[in-house]
């Protein structure tokens, strides 16, 4: 068996823009059925969708007949759990509330075999090496690791440039419902001032050579974040399209209010 070539770091280096949908619902079915909609990239969601190792795994399985690529955001970078996600075979990690060049250098690490990093070896039990099937794994492992790493608040948004510049950092996500809670905004992702410093990070990113993400349901704000460079955008959460669905469906047969529309989510 071929080693699992990651298509959406290639992507990401040859400057292809990347159209994702954020999975919340936890369930194996409906990420399959994001995965058959044709989006480029599925984020499934591990920090705030109540999900666990054996249904980001299922996630994993259900999406991987599909050309949409998977990218799972663990509940923190911590070491030990980055392991375990990464033997179940995902590829790309995107990981919240990074907020300093050291922090990114021990998620590199973490994500990589010794002598470079500190990655547990324990392919034999592996998903991630079709259980010692595909020969060289641990050789060619780390060339396939992509770290996409998130910045939400003051003090990443401080240090981005520093975080930017760390050898191993794939690309740059920005978190606006998160960073606009830190810049005194919350729940306006839209204010002048926040979208200010979204486009400015988005240019620093792209000026240390690395690949600039965003999440961002209003399609206004989401073609102009394309515009500005975004290589990996996120137009929806499968939460928020279910729920506006249905509140559409709804309000069309009875005296109920029709849902919001914009917003990050």
């Amino acid at each position: 068996m071929d080693m699992p070539l990651n298509t959406f770091k290639q992507r990401l280096r040859s400057g292809e823009t990347q159209i994702g949908l954020w999975l919340g619902l936890a369930d194996a079915y409906c990420a399959e059925l994001a995965a058959n909609a044709g989006f480029d990239w599925l984020l499934i969601d591990g920090e705030h969708a109540p999900n666990d190792l054996r249904t980001l795994l299922g996630q994993l399985q259900a999406v991987a007949p599909y050309p949409s690529q998977p990218v799972i955001r663990p509940v923190i970078g911590d070491t030990a759990l980055i392991k375990q996600v990464l033997d179940i075979g995902v590829q790309t990690l995107l990981v919240p509330m990074v907020e300093s060049a050291g922090q990114a250098r021990e998620l590199v690490r973490a994500m990589h075999y010794p002598p470079h990093g500190v990655r547990g070896v324990g392919s034999a039990l592996a998903r991630a090496s079709r259980w010692n099937s595909v020969p060289g794994y641990l050789d060619q492992a780390d060339e396939q690791m992509c770290l996409l790493v998130q910045i939400e608040n003051r003090e990443g948004l401080a240090n981005l440039d520093a975080i930017a510049a760390v050898e191993g950092v794939d690309g740059v996500f920005i978190g606006p419902a998160d960073l606009s809670a830190s810049m005194g905004f919350r729940g306006n992702p839209g204010h002048p001032d926040v979208q200010a410093a979204i486009e400015d990070a988005i240019a620093r990113i792209r000026q240390a050579g690395k690949a600039a993400g965003i999440l961002s349901a209003d399609e206004k704000l989401a073609r102009r974040y394309i515009e500005l460079g975004a290589a990996f955008v996120a137009v929806g959460v499968d939460t928020t399209v279910l729920m506006r669905g249905l509140q559409t469906l709804v309000a069309t047969f009875k005296d109920a209010p029709k849902p919001a529309t914009g917003g990050v989510y």
